[in-house]
């Protein structure tokens, strides 16, 4: 026979047998229908393991449940008495089915692509073919899989293809543990199962075992096993151990291991290890880093413990130590509750010893402190009200000593902000109330602003009829509002913080205003807007300043200077003005011929003119100071530098004027997707003047006038710019001549005083995984939005600050991000003795890109082109190890300089498992 034949004989053969085991299945139910019974039919195959023809007994009134093997196959249906499509037992009123003894507790469902078959004498099934079995919470895959109803075992095993390779392995899981390898037997009696070859999920980790058993309580014990982090079939790495338990949701213990790398057996050995694999919150040691530090010698850091407290609090102690004597502590606690409220604490001390204690002259020595406090609250929580908080402070010397990243060391300006606020729900009233704080840690400034409040009166319609019935009248869009603004700050050094000289150096005002304004259109574009403002200032403390000729003056080196003294007392002043303005919009539009790439270009503009007037109600305050020895003057008020503002000097009567501008256009884009094939382009955002003009002022009527500019070039180049411009002649010392500059026959608007550009751009390649990302980002905002450590997120954000190299991104081939700055100063200021000009021009640049798909470089830098040097450097090479990341950071030069190379496994569970070698040196 040739093997065509052999197969058509076995597949009737086969057929045959089917049919006719399905006949003697089905004559019991042939008989019970003639007779009367009533047996459920079931589109599945639906048998328990156990006897299927029980004797006869008496009913009891209970009705057990059998289980059940249900096959998907639709050619496997087969009718079996006694089992409805829900699963549950159904029996005559005289007869109950005996339940035996070896019954399974629950249903077994199987399937199969190719073929089941089910031999009767030996009480054996066989799936072929894509075999998927589910047993309680088993779920079994496997090419081929056969079960013995006797004993209750079920082999699962692969099968290979023509060419001789093995496919189709038994995968298992089992409440959230996966088991993959090449044969696998199961006992549905003991619920035990041996697994040879077998590669197992615990969280990050994997293990590799030769054979596996596993116990009903789920526990495994394994045999030739190797632990990794890394997900290839061959790892690159393992921990070899003879064996290895694993208890589930809980650890992986093993006795004496070998690291391996490639397969090859390394020097290290660990006498035990323990691999926790626990969901959740844990207290645990966290280990620290080896370090080498040129001022404080040798250290560990960042080693510490983690205490977890339940679900709405924890917290973290992490502390550092060196060979020379310099130590800090870092507590940090988070709290939160959902829907309430979330939170957390970092609390930091450091004492820092330089030099040799025997050398006075040598030795230096720094006690400094961080706190950082971070609170958010839910908007759910209470509608209406809310609280947050944002602290940041400390000594000046705390970042020159213990911070090493490039972010925190280029910026020298922290702050911190506490506010309340509450909506009255319905009513026009709001209030905040706050806390704030900001401090230069290069010029040891500090200024605290507290208590901070401020109260307002939305705009209310008095004459406005509760129901409005037609086009209203004018008197009834009149509209009023309330602003009130209460300050208490004071502006001192960090060495002063606490003592005296702080308090008296606060300050204390509140400023009123009542607006009222309404607005009607009039010639059908434009709109008439007049408007009343009154304003009133109170104040704690007036400043009395005037020329000492005998006083010494550091800055210039000379005699004669500015004494100033502080008068305390409750003073006030007022300000008032009405005015009444009137603005339009222009459009105008330039079509190009259909021809042309560009097809149109629009340009809008809005010019706003104004009448106002407002009398002077504060030449008391006002008064001339000499600022130099050479008898120059200006006029300055008794409440320069208040908190809340001064009036202005003077009264006014005159106009007000400005003019915005727009530009866009519209070329043609093959990419548009609504068939028009344009697009539009913003040329520029804005681009505009204003200025006035006093009509009562005895000189100088006309004021300064102020430019702005700012666009968003190809959505790719931002640019912004603003000047002011003295349309006055000056003397050659600088001192404002009541004669305009086109005066002199020049063709210009005047002198400018000040100005400032600034541009920026990033550009990066194409993320090969976006959608995956944004999918993460998403799924990881909307955990933090349910129930946010913040503190957490803030500590893991610090240490990719601290390494960069660590954390880059591979699939993002390069990127580079490029800023610029450039401002001006040309003005008199009295306090420095005459005219100051300043010019300061800065360039930032940061980015990296892949040498190969595993190498990447990247720079953060930027030059100073006021004091020609290079700006804060940080330099940063990786290398994508696939499970492993090895990481140089490098800062060349400046006051502080460091090199560290660092490889460590990317698994968070192994992330203390890191070979590191780090050198730091700083400038005294």
């Amino acid at each position: 026979m040739n093997a065509s034949y052999k197969n058509n004989y076995k597949k009737f053969f086969r057929h045959t047998y089917l049919v006719f085991a399905g006949m003697f299945i089905a004559i019991p139910f042939i008989i019970d229908a003639v007779a009367g019974a009533r047996p459920q039919v079931d589109t599945y195959f639906n048998k328990s393991l156990a006897d299927t023809t029980p004797p006869a007994r008496k009913d009891t009134g209970k009705i057990p449940k059998p289980a059940a093997i249900s096959p998907d196959s639709a050619d496997s249906t087969q009718l079996i008495k006694g089992v409805d499509t829900t699963g549950e037992a159904t029996v005559d009123t005289l007869f109950v089915p005996k339940i035996s003894k070896d019954t399974l507790d629950a249903p077994v469902n199987y399937k199969a692509k190719d073929s089941i078959i089910l031999m009767v004498p030996d009480k054996r099934f066989y799936l072929y073919g894509t075999a998927n079995t589910k047993y309680k919470t088993i779920d079994l895959s496997a090419e081929k899989m056969n079960f013995d109803q006797e004993t209750g075992i079920l082999e699962a095993t692969n099968a290979k293809d023509t060419a001789g390779k093995l496919f189709g392995g038994p995968v298992m899981n089992d409440g959230g543990q996966s088991f993959e390898s090449d044969t696998l037997k199961y006992n549905f009696t003991s619920q035990k199962a041996k697994i040879y070859n077998t590669r197992s999920q615990y969280g990050e980790g994997y293990i590799h075992s030769q054979q596996t058993k596993k116990a009903a309580d789920n526990t495994i014990f394994g045999f030739k096993n190797g632990y990794t982090t890394c997900n290839l079939d061959t790892p690159h790495f393992s921990f070899r151990a003879r064996k290895i338990k694993v208890i589930p949701d809980k650890l992986v213990i093993s006795g004496p291991a070998n690291l391996e790398i490639e397969g090859i057996p390394t020097p290290l050995y660990i006498p035990f290890a323990i691999f926790p694999i626990t969901q959740g919150q844990r207290s645990g040691i966290l280990p620290p880093q080896y370090v080498v530090n040129q001022q404080k010698g040798i250290g560990l850091e960042n080693g510490g413990y983690y205490i977890g407290l339940g679900d709405h609090f924890d917290l973290t102690m992490r502390g550092d130590v060196y060979s020379y004597g310099s130590w800090s502590l870092t507590a940090s606690p988070t709290y939160r509750k959902r829907y309430k409220y979330n939170g957390g604490l970092n609390l930091s001390f450091a004492n820092t010893r330089f030099g040799d204690p025997a050398v006075k002259s040598e030795f230096a020595t720094s006690k400094d402190f961080r706190v950082t406090w971070n609170h958010s609250m839910d908007s759910k929580a209470r509608p209406g009200v809310n609280f947050g908080a944002a602290v940041n402070f400390g000594t000046s010397s705390y970042n020159k000593y213990n911070v090493y990243d490039y972010n925190t060391r280029v910026n020298n300006n922290i702050g911190s902000s506490i506010t309340f606020s509450k909506t009255w729900q319905g009513k026009p009233y709001n209030l905040t109330m706050g806390l704030n704080h900001s401090q230069n840690l290069s010029t040891r400034d500090v200024s605290i602003s507290f208590p901070d409040a401020t109260f307002t009166v939305n705009t209310i319609y008095p004459f406005q009829p509760k129901e409005m019935v037609g086009a209203p009248k004018w008197y009834e869009k009149i509209g009023v509002s309330y602003n009130t603004i209460l300050r208490n700050q004071a502006n001192f050094k960090d060495s002063l913080f606490g003592k005296q000289a702080m308090f008296d150096a606060m300050q204390t005002g509140m400023q009123h205003n009542i607006p009222i304004s309404f607005s009607i259109p009039v010639f059908k574009t434009f709109t008439l807007s007049p408007g009343i403002n009154y304003t009133e200032y109170w104040y704690t403390k007036k400043f009395v300043r005037k020329w000492d000729p005998n006083k010494w003056n550091p800055g210039l080196d000379t005699s004669g200077a500015i004494d100033t003294t502080y008068i305390p007392g409750f003073y006030s002043a007022r300000d008032i003005s009405a005015s009444m303005s009137l603005s339009t919009a222009i459009y105008g539009m330039y079509t190009f011929k259909k021809t042309s790439k560009i097809k149109a270009i629009r340009h809008v503009m809005r010019p706003t003119l104004s009448a106002s007037y407002r009398p002077d109600l504060s030449s008391k305050y006002y008064h001339e100071l000499q600022y130099n020895a050479a008898g120059d003057k200006q006029m300055v008020s008794d409440f320069d530098g208040a908190i809340i503002g001064v009036p202005s000097p003077g009264a006014f009567g005159g106009l007000n004027f400005g003019l915005d501008n727009n530009l866009e256009m519209k070329v043609f884009s093959k990419k548009d997707t609504t068939g028009n094939h344009e697009k539009k382009i913003k040329l520029l955002d804005g681009f505009g003047i204003t200025g006035s003009y006093n009509l009562v002022a005895d000189s100088f009527k006309l004021s300064t006038f102020n430019l702005y500019a700012r666009t968003n070039l190809f959505d790719k180049l931002n640019i912004s710019a603003s000047g002011n411009i003295d349309p006055y002649q000056v003397d050659a010392r600088g001192r404002r001549l009541d004669k305009y500059v086109w005066q002199q026959g020049k063709i210009s608007l005047g002198r400018l005083t000040n100005a400032s550009i600034s541009m920026s751009t990033s550009f990066q390649s194409k993320d090969k995984k976006s959608q995956q990302k944004e999918q993460k980002i998403d799924s990881l905002e909307n955990a933090q939005n349910a129930d946010a450590a913040f503190a957490a997120q803030q500590r893991q954000l610090q240490m990719v600050r601290n390494n960069p190299g660590e954390y880059v991104d591979f699939d993002i081939p390069w990127r580079v991000d490029l800023s610029y700055s450039l401002s001006y100063t040309n003005t008199i200021i009295p306090d420095s003795g005459g005219v100051v000009k300043r010019i300061t021009q800065y360039v930032s640049f940061n980015g990296d890109f892949s040498l190969t798909p595993k190498w990447k470089i990247g720079l953060n830098s930027g030059f100073d082109f006021t004091n020609m040097q290079i700006a804060y450097t940080n330099m940063y090479i990786s290398r994508d190890l696939h499970c492993w990341q090895m990481s140089i950071n490098l800062i060349p030069f400046g006051t502080f300089r460091q090199f560290s190379i660092t490889i460590n496994p990317k698994a968070g569970i192994l992330r203390d498992l890191r070979i590191n070698r780090s050198r730091q040196f700083q400038d005294l």
